[in-house]
């Protein structure tokens, strides 16, 4: 990967959302001195409360030349298309969220001088009001996702590995991508059908269940070229469980609140290529069935759409 040179322009970031691993991000890089502003759909200065820090946050203006953009899955092409106008022509994003599908259509929207990268998280945070709290240590995987990107390595994994560190750089995020959908396949789906902490699905009762999810994705997985050893992708989902024992997931929060959950970029996903590749995949197809229902119920019973 090549470096970037001296003549490279500095790097002004930005966060699209009020989500709590972007506050998270954006507060990090605050702490540590570093510019940055939030992309809001109605521009608006916000203060936060992060780890007992008072923060306050400026609306970012045109043009935008570094965007980290870690909103939820089905948003990423309308968060993009509602950028692409404030974007300058050699302008860094960075995407970050749960599931798999959104790299191809995001690279079609940018220019060929924009650079798209992939950032993949363990971190948690938490966001109450507007208190935001740091739930789970972890560390995150970054890849550039086009040659434009690699043009600016340099300054795009200082900024990430402030934010999100500490940070692994990559050629490929795809095998790691299917790492974490692994583990998204069972944590997520499970802990909001059964309205429960990770830790709650340690339970033997759970066991089949899981071994069996794994199993479909690992087959899945292997089809599409990135295989997945069974005892080890079994391994790191007790681990992930254990270690985020007292955490509720994502889906477990988006559903509890009636919000749309990402289950078409976790599930659904793995559902659609194995229907590519002949792979039967009852179990997570289930799943995707009972976490769409239960969505649609939400959104009955609070009697608003899903989009």
């Amino acid at each position: 990967m090549a470096h970037n040179s001296s003549a490279q322009p500095a790097l002004s970031w930005c966060v699209v959302g009020q989500g709590a691993i972007g506050l998270l991000a954006a507060s990090q890089l605050k702490l540590a001195k570093q510019p940055i502003k939030l992309w809001l759909r109605q521009p608006a200065a916000i203060d936060i409360t992060f780890n007992q820090h008072a923060l306050h946050f400026h609306s970012a203006i045109a043009p935008l030349n570094a965007v980290l953009v870690p909103v939820k899955s089905y948003s990423v092409i309308d968060a993009l298309h509602s950028l692409l106008p404030a974007l300058s022509a050699d302008a860094q994003l960075v995407l970050s969220h749960n599931g798999m599908g959104t790299i191809e259509p995001a690279l079609q929207l940018l220019l060929p001088t924009q650079g798209l990268w992939f950032l993949t998280t363990t971190h948690g945070a938490l966001k109450q009001g507007n208190n935001v709290r740091h739930t789970g240590q972890g560390d995150s995987v970054l890849a550039p996702l086009n040659a434009a990107a690699k043009v600016q390595l340099l300054q795009v994994q200082q900024a990430m590995n402030i934010a999100l560190g500490p940070l692994a750089v990559v050629d490929n995020i795809q095998p790691f991508l299917w790492q974490k959908l692994a583990i998204n396949a069972v944590i997520n789906p499970l802990s909001a059908l059964h309205n429960c902490r990770n830790g709650a699905l340690a339970d033997s009762r759970y066991q089949q269940q899981i071994n069996a999810i794994l199993l479909e994705v690992c087959q899945v997985a292997t089809a599409c070229g990135y295989p997945l050893d069974f005892a080890q992708t079994q391994a790191n989902v007790q681990r992930v469980i254990h270690n985020t024992a007292q955490n509720f997931s994502s889906m477990q929060q988006d559903i509890a609140h009636q919000r749309r959950s990402e289950i078409a970029a976790i599930s659904g996903y793995i559902v659609k290529q194995a229907a590519q590749h002949n792979i039967a995949v009852p179990h997570n197809r289930q799943l995707l069935q009972q976490i769409t229902a239960l969505q649609h119920l939400n959104a009955v019973t609070a009697d608003i759409p899903l989009r």
